[in-house]
């Protein structure tokens, strides 16, 4: 029983710990490839979307830190999700105070709040009704863009095989961990990005080209909007890239609880978008954003499921061992090595899950803590427990409103 339930476990997890490992040599290979950054000009227009709800606090320190000089002729687009603050008084107050900003501006009122991806459908709808041909910047009210962002995402699009473009973050937080985990995604984002396309970026700072996907396709029911269109584009046949150079600056919820719900809730929207894009496009084999997607589809819906079953072996084999004693011989082997590893993954987990920070584990506690989310934001959505609209962190907000 013993051999049975370890064996079990050491199959099973190889095959997440082996496409794991093997993905980061790949990225940290491609990460050698440098991508051209284009010098020749171009004159597109461009529309900064501003998708808001209830953002009072920090809508008009958002408008100021978007009222600067631009390459190119700039206007504005705000699309509210029927806030029930004065976030849209004070947007046409500030608008009526500040006319020479923007080239032009217009405030979308929806009269329902249906979510934020719906309420960037709508955004796009508009602009396509409008003839618009420029390229589009969408921004969160709870994000500062840094200095040099827009004019350096805005020149990659003198390649016009480029389509969308994201930036990094610089994710403001009192709590440990979040470092290893942004400084790990940052790295498989600029990686992806150099072999093909990356189909993950981050909607609080990113500029695509209009008309490069169909808002029809996208999924109104899940939130992760920004991975949405940057996978829409690549399959539409221009690139996704993100540039490490360009960067935002916001705040991950000041509570462990509140970073929880935030991740929780940002891996259901990245599960039903690896899903249902799967199904709607077909993936060549040979092509490299097909062997990526394919990748994060298994890791982001598969090895969740995969590793909660290695988690039932260990512990079908320590129920083994409580009952019939401690093995002996090379059974007693093979119950130390296994016993040695589960003890440091469970306690990189359960110091990195909450805040604490320990020297040379935290690499393994946060890829542990990503499944952790990743396997309820499966059951999540296994019940249909939707995602795509949730209350607001206040504490962010007034965190950004101090800053």
């Amino acid at each position: 029983m013993l051999l049975a339930s370890a064996l079990v476990e050491v199959i099973l997890a190889s095959l997440v710990a082996l496409p794991l490992l093997l993905y980061r040599l790949k990225a940290k290979r491609w990460q050698r490839i440098e991508l051209e950054y284009p010098t020749n000009p171009h004159d597109a227009e461009l529309v900064i979307l501003l998708p808001i709800w209830n953002e009072a606090i920090v809508i008009e320190k958002k408008l100021d830190d978007l009222k600067r000089q631009y390459p190119c002729q700039t206007s504005l687009l705000v699309i509210d999700s029927a806030s029930t603050d004065d976030s849209v008084d004070k947007v046409k107050r500030w608008l009526n105070d500040n006319s020479s900003a923007f080239f032009s501006s217009q405030v979308i009122e929806m009269p329902k709040r249906l979510g934020k991806t719906s309420a960037v459908k709508q955004a796009i709808e508009y602009l396509d009704n409008n003839s618009y041909e420029g390229l589009v910047l969408m921004t969160d009210a709870d994000a500062l863009i840094g200095q040099g962002t827009i004019t350096r995402l805005y020149g990659w699009f003198a390649n016009p095989s480029i389509g969308v473009v994201g930036s990094s973050a610089n994710r403001l937080t009192s709590l440990s961990g979040e470092a290893e985990y942004r400084s790990l995604y940052q790295m498989l984002r600029s990686a992806e990005s150099k072999i093909d396309s990356t189909p993950f970026l981050e909607g609080s700072c990113m500029m695509w080209r209009h008309g490069s996907f169909s808002a029809s396709n996208l999924n109104t029911n899940a939130n992760a909007d920004d991975a949405q269109i940057a996978s829409l584009v690549r399959f539409g046949g221009l690139k996704s890239i993100f540039d490490g150079e360009a960067n935002f600056t916001d705040f991950a919820p000041p509570t462990i609880d509140g970073q929880r719900r935030q991740k929780i809730r940002r891996a259901q929207g990245l599960q039903q978008m690896l899903d249902t894009l799967a199904k709607q496009h077909k993936l060549p084999k040979d092509d490299e954003f097909s062997k990526i997607f394919k990748t994060q589809r298994f890791l982001h819906l598969a090895a969740p499921l995969i590793l909660f079953q290695v988690a039932i072996s260990a512990v079908v084999r320590w129920i083994f061992v409580s009952i019939s004693g401690m093995p002996t011989g090379y059974e007693a082997i093979i119950h130390a090595v296994l016993a040695f590893i589960e003890l440091m993954i469970l306690v990189s987990w359960l110091t990195y899950r909450n805040g604490i920070k320990l020297p040379l584990v935290g690499t393994i506690g946060s890829i542990a803590t990503s499944f952790e989310y990743l396997f309820i934001a499966r059951y999540r959505n296994s019940r249909a427990i939707q995602s795509h609209m949730w209350e607001q962190h206040s504490d962010v907000r007034k965190l950004m409103d101090r800053f």
